[in-house]
C-alpha cells in the first residue's frame, strides 16, 4: 500500500506517519519535503516563499516517483500541499500562481502511483496545544485544500489515489487508516 498524508501545517501529518510506522514496522516512512531539502543545505526564507514552495513541490514529485514500484511506503505531504500553498501565497502576493502543463503531468503521474491519499483536515475544535505559525495561512490553505481535495477542481485525482478524510483523536484517525486501507 502507497500512502501519503495531506494537510496544511499543524495537522497531525507527522504524527499520524509517526504512529502508523510504530504499528506497522514494516512500512517506510518518507518526511516531508522540506525537512529532506534542509537536510541537505537548501536554504529557506523565513516564511512561505514561491521559490521555496515551487522547490518543496518539485522534491514531493521526485520523492514519489522515485518509488513509484515499492509498496509499503508512507509519504508526509503530497504534491497538492503544495499546490494548495502556492494558490494562497500567489493570492496574497496579488497575483495567480499557474503551473505548467508538464508539472500538471508530473503531479498527476506522481499521485496516480499513490493507493490512498489521507487528508487531514484543521479541527474543531483545534487538537494543536501550542500555537501555530500563520495561523491565517494555515485556515487558507486547509479551505484550498478541501475544494481541491473534495471537488477535484483541477482534475488530478480521477485516475488517482481513493481520497480518505480522517479526523479525531490520535488512535481515531490511526484506526480509520487501519480500517481504510484493510491493515487494522
Amino acid at each position: 500500500m502507497r500512502i501519503a498524508i495531506t494537510g496544511t501545517h499543524g495537522t497531525g501529518k507527522t504524527t499520524l506517519v509517526d504512529d502508523w510506522v510504530a504499528a506497522r514496522p514494516h512500512y517506510e516512512s518518507v518526511p516531508e519535503p522540506y525537512w529532506l531539502l534542509a537536510q541537505q543545505g537548501v536554504p529557506f526564507a523565513d516564511g512561505p516563499t514561491l521559490a521555496d514552495l515551487e522547490e518543496q513541490l518539485g522534491q514531493s514529485c521526485s520523492l514519489i516517483m522515485a518509488s513509484a514500484g515499492q509498496d509499503d511506503v508512507i509519504f508526509d505531504r503530497c504534491p497538492l500541499d503544495f499546490i494548495a500553498y502556492l494558490d494562497v501565497v500567489s493570492a496574497q502576493e496579488g497575483f495567480e500562481w499557474t503551473p505548467s502543463g508538464k508539472l500538471l503531468g508530473r503531479i498527476e503521474k506522481a499521485l496516480s502511483t499513490l493507493d490512498v491519499l489521507v487528508f487531514l483536515p484543521v479541527s474543531r475544535p483545534d487538537e494543536i496545544a501550542v500555537a501555530i505559525e500563520f495561523p491565517k495561512l494555515r485556515a487558507r490553505v486547509d479551505a484550498r485544500l478541501k475544494t481541491m481535495l473534495r471537488d477535484d477542481d483541477l482534475g488530478l485525482l480521477e485516475d488517482g489515489p481513493r481520497l480518505l478524510e480522517v479526523t479525531g483523536t490520535r488512535e481515531q484517525r490511526l484506526l480509520s487508516l487501519g480500517a481504510a486501507t484493510g491493515e487494522a
